[in-house]
């Protein structure tokens, strides 16, 4: 059977993670988070005490990290130089900072080496935000899955669990400003590949977004879906 590199990129709540786990089962591909990758450096620099955009400073904590995901449970799990950090990168803090992390090229250069070797047997879905234009612009097959500003805010609150998190005007104001900061940032702005299949997912259940990735992947190739 034919083994295909899959990319998924996407803005903030469009779906990107509950469809690319599923359709890695559904395909029995490995499933890759890239983004827990950036939220894993920023982690490390919340833990510093230097400015999250001093390159040669992130530049050695870089170098000082080792980033993998182990199979536990049939839970994808992050580590940290060996310590499981799959909670510790879902705050809000986390994911701020993150925004500013991923836009520094010393991240970018260093992250993309571990993607790029992740990616080496194929045989995997890669989750993203420039994984088919930067770095997979030559998977076998790409999608960027979008939804309405309402419809990502409204997933994002509904799988918040604290009483203090928060409300569904901020999350909406918070993804509002992560899209303008992805899609201006001069380094792998957010935007669809060329030849990437669009998908508006704002209607669609996650099973019916990966009914259509795998009716796309079955036109385009040959594979046996379970």
């Amino acid at each position: 059977m034919q083994q295909l590199l899959v990319t998924i990129d996407g803005p903030a709540g469009a779906g990107k993670s509950t469809v690319s786990r599923k359709l890695a089962q559904r395909l029995g591909y490995r499933y890759i988070d890239t983004g827990a990758l950036y939220r894993g450096v920023a982690l490390a620099v919340s833990h510093s005490d230097f400015d999250p955009q001093d390159d040669q400073a992130l530049a050695q904590l870089c170098a000082s990290l080792k980033l993998e995901f182990r199979l536990t449970e049939n839970r994808s799990v992050l580590l940290l130089n060996g310590a499981n950090i799959t909670n510790e990168i879902r705050t809000p803090e986390i994911t701020a900072l993150s925004s500013t992390v991923s836009s520094r090229p010393v991240v970018r250069e260093h992250l993309l080496k571990i993607q790029l070797e992740m990616g080496r047997k194929k045989a995997v879905v890669f989750e993203g935000r420039d994984m088919g234009t930067v770095v997979f612009p030559k998977a076998d097959i790409k999608f960027f899955l979008d939804a309405s500003l309402r419809t990502r805010a409204s997933r994002r609150y509904d799988e918040m669990e604290d009483q203090d998190s928060p409300t569904l005007t901020e999350i909406e104001m918070n993804i509002r400003q992560r899209d303008a900061q992805d899609a201006n940032r001069l380094t792998a702005p957010l935007k669809p590949a060329d030849d990437a299949v669009k998908i508006d997912s704002t209607r669609m259940s996650a099973w019916e977004v990966v009914e259509f990735m795998l009716a796309q992947i079955k036109l385009k190739f040959d594979i046996s879906k379970s």
